[in-house]
C-alpha cells in the first residue's frame, strides 16, 4: 500500500482569494484520505509563494520521497505543488524514475501513465500561465492607476489608504505633524533627530516602536509626493492627491537640505568649520591637519588645528587645537542647559498658562462679540430712526460709517486674538526642551557634528581671540546663562525659587529667615518667561 505525504500550501501574497486556507486544506485532505482509504504518514504545511523555486518545506517533501519515507503526495490541487517550471519538472522526474508512484488531488484526476504525466505537465503549465498572467494584469492595473494620478502603493506618512476608493486620503492629524516637521527643518534650527522625536509623539515610528531613522527623515523631507509628484518604479508621474505642503515650503526645505549636505561633505573631518570668525581681522576660521611621527612608539599621530585664514589682511592670532575648540564649544552649550527639575516646573507653568490663555482668549472674544452685537442693535435702531424721519440723511450716513468702522476694528481684534492669543507658548516650550537637551549634547562623546549644529541654535557671532572663544547668546539663552543655568550648585526647589524670583527661605544670623530680594533684582523668569517675549 502506498504511503502519502500531504502537502498544504497557501501563499501569504496570493491574489486568488478563493484558495483554501491551510487549515481548510488539511480538513479536506483528511476527509479525502478517509474516503479513498489513503495512508497519510505526514502533513507538511508551508506559507510561501510557488512563483519561484526555493520553498524549504517543499524541498523536504521531495527529499523524503527520494529517501523512500513515502511514495506518494496528496495535495488540494496541482497548483499547490508547482507554479514554476523547475518545481513541476522535479515532480515529473520523480515519477519518471519511479521514486514517486502516485499523486492524489480531491479536485483533479491523475494516473501514473504517459497520458497522466502529460496531463499533469499541462496542469503545471496552466498554473504557471495563471501566475504570469496575473502578474501582467497587476502591472497593467498599476500603470493605469499611475496614468490616472493615483498612488498604487502604501500611502506615505501623512496619508492613509482608502480601501473603498482604492486611493489615498490626507490623515488629518499626522499630516499636521508632517507639515510641522517640514517647517521645523526649513527654519534651520532643528536636527534630523529632533524631527524624529517630534514625529514619534504622533505615533510616526518604526515597527520596533523607536523613532524614525535619520535616513527615513531625509526621505520624508525630500519626497516630492507632498507637492503632487509621484516617483514610482524609476519614473515621475503627476498625482491628483490633495497636497498639504506648499511648493515654497518644500523648496525652502530642499535648500536647507542641500546646505547641510554641502557642509557635511566639507567638514566631516572638521565639524566646526563655518561656525567661528577671527575677532582681530574678521576673517573666517579654517582648519588644517598635521601628522607627526614619533620615533619612540614608531607611530604617526594626526592633529587638527583651527586658525584664521588671514585673507582680510595681517593677523597675529595663533592656531587652536581641535580639542581646545571642542571643549570651549561644549562649555558654551553647557552654560545654557536647564536642570531637569527646573524644566519640569517650567513645563507645568506652560500647562497652567496655556489653560489661562485659553480661558482669557475665550472671555476676550466673547466680550468683543457682545460689543459687535450691541453695535448691530444700534445700527438697527439708527435705521429705524432714519426710516421714521427722526434722523436726517447726513447724520444717518455719518453715524452708520462710524459704527461700521467700529465693527471692522472689533472683527480685526477677534481675528487677532484667535490667531495669536497664545503664540508664545509653543516657542517657549521648544526653548525649554532645547535648554534641557543642552546638557546631554555637551556631555555626549564623539558628537562634534551635532555639537556644532546645536551651538548655532543657542548662539551666534562666534569669535576667536587669543585662543579663547566668545559667543553672543540668542534671546532667552542669554538670560538663562546670566541666571546660572546648570552651573547652579543645586537643583532644589529653593534654588529654583531664586532663579524665577520667588521669595524663599535663607539662613540668617538668628536662624532661617525669609529671603529679601533687592529692589533692582530682575528674576530670570521675568526675562525668560513673559508672555510678550518672542523666541522665534
Amino acid at each position: 500500500m502506498n504511503k502519502y505525504i500531504a502537502y498544504c500550501r497557501k501563499s501569504r501574497d496570493e491574489a486568488d482569494k478563493q484558495i483554501l486556507s491551510i487549515e481548510a486544506q488539511i480538513a479536506e485532505l483528511k476527509e479525502f484520505a478517509k474516503r479513498e482509504h489513503l495512508e497519510i504518514v505526514e502533513f507538511v504545511e508551508e506559507a510561501k509563494t510557488a512563483k519561484i523555486p526555493g520553498r524549504e518545506q517543499f524541498a523536504k517533501v521531495l527529499k523524503k520521497i527520494e529517501q523512500g519515507h513515502a511514495n506518494g503526495i496528496v495535495a488540494w490541487h496541482p497548483d499547490r505543488l508547482a507554479r514554476n517550471s523547475m518545481d513541476g519538472g522535479k515532480i515529473i522526474y520523480l515519477l519518471d524514475t519511479g521514486k514517486l508512484l502516485d499523486l492524489k488531488f480531491p479536485t483533479s484526476w491523475f494516473e501514473n501513465t504517459p497520458q497522466g504525466k502529460f496531463m499533469l505537465s499541462i496542469a503545471f503549465g496552466q498554473s504557471k500561465y495563471y501566475v504570469d498572467n496575473l502578474s501582467e494584469n497587476v502591472k497593467r492595473g498599476l500603470r493605469q492607476k499611475l496614468r490616472n494620478g493615483v498612488w498604487p502603493a502604501k500611502a506615505p506618512y501623512g496619508y492613509v489608504n482608502n480601501p473603498k476608493t482604492r486611493g489615498i486620503d490626507v490623515d488629518l492629524e499626522r499630516s499636521k505633524a508632517i507639515k510641522r516637521a517640514f517647517e521645523m527643518f526649513a527654519e534651520g534650527s532643528h536636527t534630523f533627530t529632533d524631527i524624529a522625536k517630534y514625529l514619534h509623539k504622533f505615533d510616526l515610528k518604526r515597527k520596533n516602536g523607536k523613532p524614525l531613522h535619520v535616513n527615513e527623515i531625509r526621505q520624508i523631507l525630500s519626497n516630492k509626493f507632498y507637492i503632487g509628484i509621484m516617483f514610482y518604479n524609476g519614473e515621475y508621474h503627476d498625482g491628483n492627491h490633495k497636497c498639504f505642503i506648499s511648493k515654497e515650503l518644500f523648496q525652502k526645505t530642499q535648500g536647507e537640505m542641500n546646505r547641510r549636505s554641502k557642509h557635511f561633505k566639507k567638514s566631516y573631518r572638521f565639524p566646526f568649520l563655518g561656525l567661528v570668525r577671527c575677532s582681530e581681522c574678521g576673517a573666517a576660521i579654517t582648519a588644517e591637519q598635521h601628522t607627526k611621527f614619533y620615533k619612540t612608539t614608531n607611530h604617526k599621530v594626526t592633529y587638527v588645528y583651527y586658525r584664521c585664514t588671514k585673507k582680510l589682511g595681517p593677523c597675529s592670532q595663533i592656531p587652536i587645537t581641535s580639542f581646545e575648540m571642542e571643549e570651549q564649544i561644549r562649555k558654551v552649550v553647557s552654560d545654557v542647559s536647564l536642570p531637569q527639575s527646573w524644566a519640569d516646573n517650567w513645563l507645568k507653568f506652560l500647562e497652567r498658562d496655556e489653560l489661562i490663555e485659553k480661558q482669557s482668549s475665550e472671555t476676550t472674544i466673547q466680550n468683543l462679540k457682545t460689543e459687535m452685537q450691541e453695535i448691530d442693535r444700534k445700527q438697527n435702531t439708527l435705521l429705524d430712526s432714519y426710516l421714521d424721519s427722526v434722523v436726517d440723511p447726513e447724520t444717518y450716513k455719518s453715524k452708520k460709517n462710524e459704527m461700521f468702522e467700529s465693527k471692522l476694528k472689533l472683527q480685526e481684534e477677534i481675528a487677532k486674538v484667535e490667531e495669536t492669543g497664545s503664540n508664545w507658548l509653543e516657542p517657549m516650550r521648544e526653548f525649554v526642551n532645547c535648554a534641557l537637551q543642552a546638557q546631554k549634547i555637551a556631555r555626549a562623546k564623539n558628537n562634534c557634528e551635532e555639537l556644532a549644529f546645536f551651538a548655532k541654535r543657542v548662539g551666534s557671532n562666534f569669535f576667536l581671540s587669543d585662543r579663547q572663544l566668545a559667543a553672543e547668546y540668542k534671546k532667552g539663552f542669554s538670560a538663562l546663562r546670566a541666571g546660572g543655568g546648570a552651573r547652579s550648585a543645586s537643583n532644589s526647589t529653593d534654588s529654583l525659587s531664586l532663579l524665577v524670583g520667588v521669595p524663599g527661605i535663607e539662613p540668617g544670623p538668628h536662624g532661617p529667615q525669609p529671603r529679601i530680594l533687592p529692589l533692582n533684582y530682575t528674576p530670570v523668569e521675568s526675562i525668560l518667561y513673559p508672555k510678550y517675549l518672542s523666541l522665534h
